[in-house]
């Protein structure tokens, strides 16, 4: 990653922007990227967790089975996964701030057509074909922030920073996640789901207007340009992008149970209301920030990323584990209904941040097996893995509600990161 550019060490340099006008950039210009992969991650990551957060009144607003949820909420993640591997090439070919602001652009004039023509009304109720397609293109669009976003950082950051920097932009996941969990099941409640998808839409909005004040190309134009530097082969050839990609999806099943079915899990097995429901919620991605900011930190300092991946995997299976435990045994256990009040809410919070606790780590990781010039590519390569969970969890929840209840899904939530654990690779 040595030919990804930096201009840190540098004096303010002078760029030529999209309109061809010189810029100069202070170093700390640096932190301004940083900020605006922040918002733009936080704006969708509001729109694909916040969402599901409102499963309870989208049931009942929309007229939903369990069923037909997930496979509305399935769709989401599905459009998502199809439309990362895509964008993340153009990225690499056109520049991260050409792809972030067509995305974040269209991501939000859509939010707005949804507002107007798939909510429902006095008159009528839109029916699970129309809400399901709808989310699949809001899932197509919000594809291309990812791989834009984390190309814009790593070439602005030194390698002994951009564990940091990677992560602090991958608290953007959960702080627009928890936002929306705390946010969007109350405004959905009071004012209907136009004002939810208005506000996801104006979210989208002032991102696209952060990038096109300060979204710039580092200081290297023409020959030194990122995307002119490649080191190693292509990530759809590399054996170790591949697998890293793969545990990265696998790690990522049990983190999307949580996001899209803890609401209903909390509701209908535990008996807890909205308001407790989205407090648990936000701890989880509020816990989840704190988590992936000190885990950038700490792997920079110590250069042990394979490590802490693997040990993640092994503490989520874990976590899970005592959770489908603790699921299990409460019909039987005398005072079972404080178990489910008090005791159950706090293991899966404690399970969700130890899921969720890995991501920029691992995305800084890929990122430096793929090489400079490959970035968006791979990082986009490995959110298609992501958003493949966030369509077959969904899709695949209300099928082991069926056959083994909530035991049957929390065994199966800790089952995919003790798949993962070996799959990541052992430290060099």
């Amino acid at each position: 990653m040595s030919a990804i550019v930096n201009c840190t060490d540098q004096q303010p340099p002078e760029l030529h922007d999209d309109t061809g006008s010189a810029r100069a950039f202070k170093p700390g210009h640096r932190w301004k990227v940083l900020g605006i992969g922040v918002a733009a991650n936080a704006s969708f990551s509001a729109t694909f967790s916040g969402i599901p957060a409102t499963a309870v009144g989208l049931r009942q607003g929309y007229h939903l089975g369990n069923a037909d949820l997930g496979l509305a909420l399935g769709l989401l993640g599905l459009g998502v996964a199809l439309s990362e591997l895509p964008w993340g090439l153009l990225t690499d070919r056109w520049g991260d701030r050409r792809v972030l602001l067509i995305g974040l652009g269209a991501t939000a004039a859509w939010l707005l057509v949804m507002a107007m023509l798939v909510v429902p009304t006095r008159t009528g109720i839109p029916d699970v074909t129309l809400l399901s397609a709808s989310l699949l293109v809001t899932g197509l669009l919000g594809g291309s922030v990812n791989g834009s976003s984390g190309r814009a950082i790593m070439g602005w950051f030194r390698e002994n920073e951009r564990g940091f920097a990677m992560s602090i932009r991958q608290t953007a996941v959960p702080l627009g996640g928890g936002l929306g969990a705390f946010i969007l099941p109350s405004l959905a409640l009071a004012f209907g789901f136009t004002a939810v998808f208005v506000v996801l839409a104006g979210a989208s909005a002032l991102s696209a207007v952060f990038a096109w004040r300060w979204l710039y190309e580092p200081p290297a134009a023409g020959e030194g340009h990122l995307a002119s530097a490649v080191a190693g082969p292509a990530p759809l050839r590399n054996r170790d992008v591949w697998r890293t990609t793969t545990a990265i999806g696998l790690l990522c099943f049990p983190q999307v149970a949580v996001l899209t079915f803890a609401s209903v899990f909390l509701h209908d097995f535990v008996g807890l209301g909205t308001a407790a429901i989205s407090a648990s919620l936000a701890a989880v991605q509020i816990g989840a920030m704190v988590m992936r900011v000190w885990s950038g930190r700490f792997t920079d300092r110590h250069g042990n990323r394979r490590q802490f991946l693997r040990l993640c995997s092994v503490l989520s299976a874990l976590a899970f584990l005592v959770l489908w435990l603790l699921v299990l045994a409460s019909p039987a256990m005398s005072g079972g209904q404080f178990l489910l009040m008090a005791v159950l809410p706090v293991v899966l919070i404690v399970a969700g941040i130890s899921v969720s606790a890995w991501h920029g780590v691992a995305y800084t990781e890929l990122a430096t097996l793929a090489g400079a010039g490959h970035v968006g590519t791979a990082l986009s390569l490995a959110n298609s893995f992501v958003f493949v969970g966030f369509f077959l969890v969904p899709v695949a929840i209300p099928g082991l509600l069926h056959v083994w209840s909530w035991s049957g899904v929390w065994l199966a939530a800790a089952i995919c990161p003790l798949i993962a654990w070996p799959i990541f690779l052992r430290p060099a």
